[in-house]
């Protein structure tokens, strides 16, 4: 059969020849996948490498060339993909997934024997993508013979063009066929009853060739065949599904010719990668799932997304390869307009812990490489942290899983439960839900993929369980490869995360546990933790570090040293005891004295006398300071208040410039009492002052004296003792010596 890139191949074949390096634009159909390898493995210069986005192309393509040479896939021709190699001795053309290539490349890092590395549906973008892109270009300073080419359907070439030294850049325009494209209002019915109605749709008009439904998955392709099986056993349509995990049978039956009008359900597998020969009509969901990381696990996982308006173009098109063609939207020309352009490499949104790994087995820094698209340095900063984390060997690089579940496995072979290492590895890979409680779960029933992944697994990894019954090993493996997602229980579901935040876990029976996954709800604000497995705290202690720390108990007042064994922000044991006296301690005390303030530790009236004491001497005193300076060497209020406060503030020149008694001439002290903007005064019975001619003085100036009758009322207040001894004490006298016969009423008291 003629095909499009047939007329394009002399001048690939004179570029390739005359600058190694190339880049080739064809639309889906052209044949680009399978005539450009072939013919450039039959000028020789060595091996052919066609790197594919996804495993069904690589299987679909390898088939399909072996097919067209008269051969058996195995033979010249053949295909790697994880867990999956059908090549031989032979074998000189090989298809493969790119992340086949990256860990190749730890074995044979210059690729013996590769003369031309081909990367097909280049558009797509994926991480190992740019990843493989970087390596080969890398590559190719140590090696001039290595051929690059990047083919595509759809693909701004000049940038890359220009990535691969102004190389090239050849079109084949193909032929595309007049399509009518129809969009749908939004509609809240299921989406397999839409896909339904637009094959009954199409089927009112007359079908005049099979008809390609693009639908985001597996389990969509499903309930969208159950949904048209009646009208197609009514008119007679055979319904084919169409995605990575069907037999190759089965896979063929959906690409092959057939004896009836077909309707084929597939996934974006067949929106550039797999040409359909036939197809007429094309119903697209506008839907596709789409590699994403688990925001908490850092695990690959699916995102059903809208898609791109290119990615939807690509879908059209499909419909136009052979006649004119009709394409159903199942979303309206607004929605369409309001998609992005085109999709954001992968390199540029994705977790990079396993493109690091990568690297690092290979000894390259990040640094080293020239990249398309550099990724950004937050993901390259976040990626190295991990792996520091788990400790990085080259066997985690060499498995072709995340580094968390390829560190998981490891350490449950080397735990002696490699089986069940398997087990929790491909459960966790294939995504599976239903019990929150990881053992659980592993012991549940599984679907098909995750079947497959686990004895793919086994094989690769070898060995039995050695280690008994029980799940200590296996739990202690969990740990490792999630370090940084251990959680302590408080109460009532409640959890404390060793990131320093916290979640939610419902009907929790554990203290301390791994939280694998988390689903973050925006809505109630505390995070819900999906999945979980129990594990014991002295399994923490080897990891955890002790933490001396200084806190204030309110109750017993004083300052106490905190001994925690700490797990990251997980405290798991604490202890308390009395701090011994420290400068750090005195820091503190005094910080919870201050607080508390002067008076708790001196009778508030006695420190304001002196604060008046000071003022009226002209002195600066400073309470607070005094109070703080008391707390060196001590750690408790009750040495505090042991101590002499007053003494610390008041010291001896105070009392020089502002005594704190008078003594009287009868031998009696009396208080002399100091307020702010008042002279100091002083009070006692007035035959304690009998002798005393002058009023005392304090700084040069007269105090004044209260002069009080024996039943201590007062009966005079002077600061000119002498004046009252001539001028009033005569009438005093008389007054009070008859009211108090009793005592001495001398007539010259002075």
């Amino acid at each position: 059969m003629k095909l499009p890139i047939d007329d394009l191949l002399p001048r690939v074949l004179a570029a390739w020849e005359a600058s190694g390096n190339l880049v080739i634009e064809a639309p889906p159909g052209a044949g680009k996948t399978t005539r450009v390898p072939p013919a450039l493995l039959a000028r020789g210069h060595g091996e052919v490498l066609v790197l594919e986005p996804r495993r069904l192309a690589a299987r679909l393509a390898a088939r399909r060339v072996a097919s067209e040479m008269g051969e058996r896939v195995g033979e010249t021709v053949g295909y790697q993909v994880r867990f999956e190699d059908v090549t031989g001795p032979r074998t000189r053309l090989r298809f493969l997934t790119e992340g086949v290539l990256t860990r190749r490349l730890l074995s044979d890092p210059m690729l013996a024997g590769v003369g031309t590395v081909i990367l097909d549906e280049f558009h797509e973008r994926h991480l190992d993508t740019d990843l493989a892109l970087a390596l080969l270009r890398r590559l190719q300073s140590k090696r001039r013979d290595l051929r690059l080419i990047v083919m595509s359907a759809t693909l701004d070439a000049a940038p890359i063009a220009k990535y691969l030294g102004d190389c090239p850049i050849l079109r084949s325009e193909g032929k595309l066929y007049n399509l009518t494209i129809e969009y749908t209002p939004h509609s809240p019915a299921a989406l397999e009853e839409q896909v339904a109605a637009a094959v009954e749709r199409l089927t009112q008009r007359g079908i005049t060739g099979d008809v390609l439904v693009f639908l985001p998955g597996a389990a969509e392709i499903r309930r969208a065949a159950r949904a048209i099986e009646p009208l197609a056993s009514r008119l007679g349509l055979l319904v084919l599904p169409l995605h990575g995990d069907l037999s190759p049978a089965e896979q063929d039956r959906a690409v092959g010719p057939a004896d009836r009008t077909k309707v084929i359900l597939s996934t974006n597998v067949a929106e550039s990668s797999v040409t359909i020969e036939g197809v007429t009509a094309v119903i697209d969901s506008g839907l596709a799932r789409v590699a994403a990381d688990s925001p908490w696990t850092g695990l690959p996982s699916v995102e059903v997304r809208r898609i791109s308006q290119a990615s939807a173009a690509q879908r059209a098109g499909r419909a136009g390869r052979t006649a004119p063609g009709r394409v159903i939207r199942l979303y309206s020309a607004e929605d369409f307009h309001r998609r992005p352009a085109a999709d954001v490499p992968e390199i540029l949104r994705r977790e990079l812990s396993q493109l690091v790994l990568q690297l690092r087995a290979m000894r390259i820094e990040e640094s080293g490489c020239d990249w398309l698209d550099r990724p950004p340095e937050a993901a390259f900063t976040a990626a190295n942290t991990l792996l520091d984390r788990l400790g990085v060997t080259t066997e985690m690089a060499e498995l072709p899983l995340p580094p968390r579940l390829a560190k998981l496995v490891l350490e449950a072979k080397w735990r002696g439960v490699p089986e069940k290492g398997c087990a929790v590895a491909a459960v966790l890979s294939a995504g599976e839900r239903g019990s929150s409680d990881l053992l659980t779960l592993v012991e549940s029933d599984w679907q098909p993929q995750t079947r497959r992944v686990f004895d793919q697994l086994r094989n690769r990894i070898g060995g039995r369980d050695t280690r008994g019954s029980g799940d200590a090993n296996i739990l202690q493996s969990v740990l490792a490869a999630f370090p940084d997602r251990v959680a302590r229980h408080r109460r009532d579901g409640d959890l404390l995360l060793s990131s320093g935040g916290s979640a939610r876990f419902p009907n929790c029976r554990w203290e301390f546990l791994v939280a694998i996954d988390i689903e973050e709800r925006r809505e109630h604000g505390i995070p819900l933790v999906r999945l979980a497995a129990p594990i014991e705290p002295e399994w923490l202690l080897e990891r955890a570090s002790e933490r001396i720390s200084l806190e204030w108990n309110r109750t017993a007042e004083r300052v106490e040293q905190v001994t925690a064994l700490v797990y990251d922000q997980l405290v798991i044991e604490k202890s308390r005891a009395p701090a011994p006296p420290s400068e750090e301690v005195s820091s503190l005390l005094a910080q919870k004295a201050l607080e508390a303030g002067v008076g708790r530790f001196a009778d508030q009236d006695a420190v304001e006398q002196v604060r008046s004491r000071a003022a009226f001497g002209g002195l600066k005193i400073d309470p607070e300071a005094a109070l703080a300076a008391l707390c060196e060497g001590r750690t408790s209020f009750v040495e505090l208040e042991a101590a002499d406060l007053l003494r610390a503030i008041g010291p001896g020149r105070i009392s020089q410039a502002a005594p704190e008694r008078i003594r009287l001439p009868g031998g009696r002290e009396v208080k002399v009492h100091y307020e702010s903007g008042k002279p100091p005064w002083i009070e006692s019975r007035l035959q304690d002052f009998f002798g005393m001619r002058d009023t005392p003085q304090i700084g040069g100036a007269p105090v004044v004296v209260h002069l009080l009758a024996p039943n201590h009322r007062p009966v005079q207040v002077t600061s000119d003792l002498a004046g009252f001894w001539d001028r009033l004490y005569p009438q005093v006298r008389k007054e009070l010596s008859r009211r108090y016969p009793k005592h001495k009423w001398p007539e010259k008291p002075a």
